[in-house]
């Protein structure tokens, strides 16, 4: 069982914070949930992140977080997915959560034809090297939060002005740059299912 929410256009920051906040207080008997969302326009920094990674960030605003990775680019078009999820009670590992986002996202291109690949070494889903989906995760007292960015139709301008992931010669891609034109929701929708498949989660 996990409680999907859909909750449109957020700040960076306030999302940031009620994630640690339900993490922070929640229980062995509070149900896990899956939080579709999109972004206004954002750069964020890992814990490990390097500001020198931030090359022109021009009037985009930069934002600590608690995830794992370096810099990213967030902003609207691009589909956030973050699972709340206990991982002690599911008995998952990141490594476990880590394929099965991999795997839902290769599985979602699948449908429209498009070979990709993960990388368990830079997590994320490639399409001929060309990064389609970032992940970054936070582990605290067993639960997890944070989650994952598919870029859909998003203007990828912005990534031009960092290194993202921290690679210089990192190239970022979209579903729509592919030819995939599909509804927005409809995306989040067959995204959403996969994930809930490959984490054993019950329906909706």
């Amino acid at each position: 069982m996990i409680i999907v929410k859909s909750l449109g256009l957020c700040q960076y920051q306030d999302i940031l914070q009620q994630m640690q906040t339900f993490t922070k207080y929640r229980t062995s008997n509070t149900p896990d949930e899956l939080w579709q969302l999109e972004h206004y326009q954002v750069f964020t920094l890992g814990q490990a992140g390097d500001e020198k990674h931030i090359l022109n960030p021009g009037n985009i605003p930069i934002m600590n977080s608690d995830r794992g990775g370096q810099v990213t680019y967030h902003g609207p078009g691009q589909l956030i997915i973050y699972l709340l999820c206990d991982l002690s009670r599911k008995k998952l590992t990141i490594r476990n959560v880590i394929n099965s986002i991999q795997n839902s996202v290769i599985d979602l291109l699948a449908n429209y034809n498009i070979t990709a690949t993960g990388d368990l070494k830079n997590p994320g889903v490639y399409v001929d090297d060309a990064k389609i989906c970032a992940i970054g995760l936070k582990v605290h007292r067993g639960c997890l939060y944070h989650g994952l960015s598919l870029n859909v139709n998003v203007d990828l301008e912005p990534f031009s002005r960092i290194n993202p992931c921290g690679r210089k010669d990192l190239i970022v891609t979209q579903l729509s740059a592919l030819g995939i034109k599909e509804d927005f929701n409809i995306v989040t929708n067959i995204l959403t299912a996969n994930l809930m498949n490959y984490l054993s989660f019950g329906p909706r």
